[in-house]
């Protein structure tokens, strides 16, 4: 079923767009993966390991990053950009995962620390804004096409 539906896509879509197909649902099963692992080493440091939320934000964020640019790199936009300057990406994908960390910080902090609203109420804005912010930053600036120069 899932291939005769590839299959249509293929016939429909030109390359480029399927390109960017691919490349959009390898990051949303890798985003996914990520996000998901950071948001749950978050939820149980804060809620059962008596961590402050924030702490517990970043620990998550620092396993979430070192995952994430491993499976980004090999897996979510393999075949985009020049991937054999592994210390500019690994540099640049730091960078843009802090974003992300600040992003998931400031919904923990205007939530649960500012608001007092219960600890799991960032999490959608976790699973859902941060993640889409995160392709946009990491397909356009971080493992972007080189320019070849002639």
């Amino acid at each position: 079923m899932y291939r005769s539906l590839w299959l249509k896509l293929e016939n429909f879509l030109d390359e480029e767009k399927r390109l960017f197909l691919g490349q959009v649902i390898r990051f949303g099963l890798t985003g996914g993966f990520t996000t998901f692992l950071n948001a749950a080493i978050y939820y149980v440091g804060a809620k059962w390991g008596h961590m402050a939320p924030l702490f517990s934000n970043f620990i998550g964020y620092l396993v979430a990053m070192i995952v994430g640019y491993l499976l980004h790199n090999y897996f979510s936009f393999r075949g985009h950009g020049c991937q054999d300057r592994h210390w500019q990406l690994f540099l640049r994908f730091c960078l843009a995962s802090l974003l992300g960390l600040g992003l998931n910080s400031f919904w923990v902090g205007c939530m649960v620390n500012y608001l007092h609203l219960m600890k799991w109420t960032p999490l959608p804005f976790m699973v859902f804004v941060t993640p889409l912010v995160s392709f946009w930053l990491n397909r356009r600036w971080v493992f972007r096409p080189s320019k070849k120069r002639t």
